[in-house]
């Protein structure tokens, strides 16, 4: 499974101009299940980002996690972040994990990441979505199971 994770102050998803998605100071996690993912890349994978010490201490320094903090999360399903750009000028998307399989894993993360504690909200998957945020840092960061 591959990972953008964003260090959010607020972040929020709209469908259809509804909000149907929303968190404050914690993370945006824009997530894709790649083929030959299974729901352990997925349970590894919450469990890291739950620990990933990017959230400032007492000192500025960049050493609390999502759980240390009681911050929380908004996962939102992208298929284009299996996007392969190293022939020609249009991204292929053919590494992606298939629809069904992919909303099981997109799902199956989400539900291990509100297992271990932060309160988590998503996007719609497979839906047209308008995600808003505000980075803090900026801190982005790029997570793969499979590298």
């Amino acid at each position: 499974m591959r990972a953008l994770v964003q260090r959010v102050t607020e972040a929020s998803v709209t469908v259809d101009g509804t909000c149907i998605g929303r968190c404050e100071t914690g993370l945006l996690i824009l997530i894709c299940a790649m083929q030959g993912d299974t729901p352990a890349d997925g349970e590894k994978l919450a469990a890291k980002i739950a620990k990933l010490r990017i959230f400032h201490d007492a000192a500025g320094k960049m050493n609390r996690s999502l759980l240390d903090i009681g911050g929380s999360a908004l996962v939102v399903s992208q298929f284009t972040l299996a996007a392969d750009t190293r022939s020609g000028n249009r991204p292929g998307f053919s590494a992606a994990a298939r629809p069904d399989t992919g909303r099981a894993l997109y799902e199956g993360f989400a539900n291990a990441l509100a297992a271990l504690g932060p309160r988590v909200e998503t996007g719609r998957f497979g839906a047209d979505m308008a995600v808003a945020l505000v980075n803090d840092g900026p801190v982005t960061i790029w997570l793969d199971t499979q590298t």
